[in-house]
């Protein structure tokens, strides 16, 4: 999942990408309001965090300016106030989850977890496709009971192509969405790692979940169906 970081303090910024991108997130950061509004724009993003306390334009401004032309990303607005009357501020701007500072790393993931279930109309963690389970809050993967070791990138691939159960995702759609801005189009990146994951999730079973459509992309699922 590809998340945007909207924050002004640039050690806390990096400090937080940081965490994210350990916990399998693509992370662009932005350090005002109107930066972030032209990056939302211009990219696709699973979901932004977003600072209250911005150059430019503020995070509530922010906020209402996407809704108002009918953006629905989930946001998550992160401010160091913490009375009632700005939480009531931030959500009647468009906010989906309100997280006060100081906050805790685990608290933020849970919270960003449950904004992407509640996005995709899923109750709970755990995704599964055939003998193939994903744990989206552990990020272990396992199939017919063995485990899988992933990387990182491995499991944010993998994980969105499972969020995506059935449907041919191009390399455009994949390179938006498990990579950052920093990725060239022009490399085979996205063919590297599918092969990476067919080593471990296919090899050694009878059914592949990991298939191809030439001149489309790929799909997870148990649809035998195969072009490569």
């Amino acid at each position: 999942m590809r998340i945007l970081v909207v924050e002004d303090d640039p050690d806390g910024g990096e400090v937080l990408c940081k965490g994210l991108r350990e916990h399998a997130f693509a992370v662009d950061l932005a350090s005002d309001g109107q930066t972030a509004l032209h990056k939302i724009f211009v990219n696709s993003y699973d979901l932004v965090i977003l600072d209250v306390t911005l150059p430019e334009k503020d995070g509530r401004e922010v906020c209402r300016e996407l809704r108002a032309t009918g953006n629905d990303i989930p946001v998550l607005m992160l401010t160091a106030r913490d009375q009632v009357p700005d939480r009531i501020a931030g959500l009647n701007a468009g906010a989906d989850d309100y997280l006060v500072k100081p906050f805790d790393l685990g608290e933020l993931l849970a919270r960003m977890h449950a904004l992407l279930r509640r996005q995709r109309r899923v109750s709970g963690p755990i995704l599964q496709i055939a003998d193939l389970q994903i744990d989206t809050h552990q990020r272990k993967v396992s199939r017919a009971d063995r485990i899988i070791t992933l990387t990182a990138k491995e499991y944010a691939l993998l994980e969105y192509l499972a969020w995506r159960e059935g449907a041919v995702v191009g390399r455009a759609e994949i390179s938006e969405h498990v990579w950052d801005e920093s990725y060239d189009p022009t490399s085979n990146l996205i063919e590297v790692y599918v092969q990476r994951l067919r080593r471990k999730v296919d090899l050694g079973f009878p059914l592949r979940l990991i298939h191809t459509r030439r001149g489309e992309g790929y799909q997870l699922g148990a649809e035998e169906r195969d072009a490569d």
